[in-house]
């Protein structure tokens, strides 16, 4: 791979080779290394990339297509399969295996770095907590749908649902959820994304729009909850409205990214209502973001996702793109 290397050099942006060889269904950067990558494919693999060296380290192969995975250090990561199981896979040993099972697709895995527990959500309407150290089930939570989306920051869970449903759960407090929400956004929930300091989380639709929501339920703060549309184009003075998959916060700024079907990454000042910039466009859907612990690396799954049933699409590729406060930093 030395020819591509010396390409990279100051290069803004790179595709990553040896790419997963099926849809890629998510990117996550390990925690405290930002030059390492993993991706779960639909082609039953994990994949670890050095993407410093744009180097396939090692590709682990499951039993069944792998729909996310998440690290809880920097030699561990949890993936949730297809076939309903939780895999664990030790980076530096190999070692891997299932640790249990839900019993259907596990749609989406995250860590609590709090709490030490990994958070599996499932098509099987329930969320489970799982210790990270001793790979035992700590709690099952049961949810009123299949579970989408969910995402974990501080204390913080919030589960996004079919039918539209957002559950808030305090991680010290399983008994009840702490809220019990609907969508504001009128279609199916796509992604779910807490804000750094817990205090929010941005809501993506099937209908190219995004919701920027607050945790606190009190009348005055949920005055500053609001909606846009994003992921739209005009043909022939039609809209064209596209899903929107993917949200990732940056860790320094909080500003966040959104990917859509649509082939295009747009970064956003939430605070300020605006947008900071838009990449190029990608060779096909956006399927998974996800920026570098030091928020200077963007990954961008750039993967067909079926919104279309079966047709020629460009192949899944991953781009590592470097990122610029210009691009990242509120106004």
């Amino acid at each position: 791979s030395n020819g591509s290397l010396s390409a990279m050099e100051g290069e803004t942006e790179y595709e990553l080779l040896q790419p997963p060889a099926d849809g890629i269904s998510a990117v996550t950067f390990l925690p405290r290394r930002s030059n390492l990558l993993l991706a779960a494919s639909w082609d039953t693999s994990v994949s670890l990339y050095d993407v410093a060296v744009n180097d396939l380290k090692v590709r682990q192969k499951f039993q069944s297509p792998v729909l996310d995975v998440v690290c809880s250090n920097d030699s561990t990561c949890f993936s949730g399969s297809l076939n309903g199981r939780v895999n664990r896979w030790d980076l530096e040993t190999g070692m891997n295996g299932a640790i249990g099972t839900h019993d259907d697709a596990v749609k989406t895995t995250r860590f609590s770095t709090n709490t030490g527990l990994v958070v599996t959500g499932s098509w099987d309407r329930t969320v489970k907590l799982w210790d990270s150290q001793t790979n035992q089930q700590v709690a099952q939570l049961p949810q009123p749908d299949k579970v989408y989306s969910l995402d974990v920051v501080d204390n913080k869970l919030v589960v996004a649902m079919a039918g539209r449903h957002v559950w808030i759960w305090d991680m010290r407090n399983m008994g009840e959820p702490e809220q019990r929400r609907e969508s504001s956004l009128k279609y199916q929930t796509r992604c779910v994304r807490c804000s750094n300091d817990g205090a929010g989380y941005v809501l993506s639709s099937i209908e190219g729009r995004v919701a920027v929501e607050v945790v606190d339920p009190s009348p005055e703060a949920q005055k500053q909850k609001y909606a846009f549309k994003c992921h739209r184009e005009k043909q022939d003075k039609q809209d064209i409205i596209f899903p929107v998959n993917a949200i990732a916060f940056h860790p320094i700024f909080g500003t966040f990214a959104t990917g859509g079907c649509d082939g295009f990454v747009s970064v956003w000042d939430g605070k300020n209502r605006k947008r900071l910039c838009q990449f190029r466009k990608y060779p096909t859907s956006i399927s998974s973001l996800a920026f570098s612990h030091d928020g200077q690396k963007l990954a961008i799954a750039a993967s067909y996702t079926y919104e279309e049933g079966e047709k020629e699409h460009a192949p899944d590729a991953i781009f590592i793109r470097a990122i610029t406060e210009v691009e990242a930093k509120p106004k």
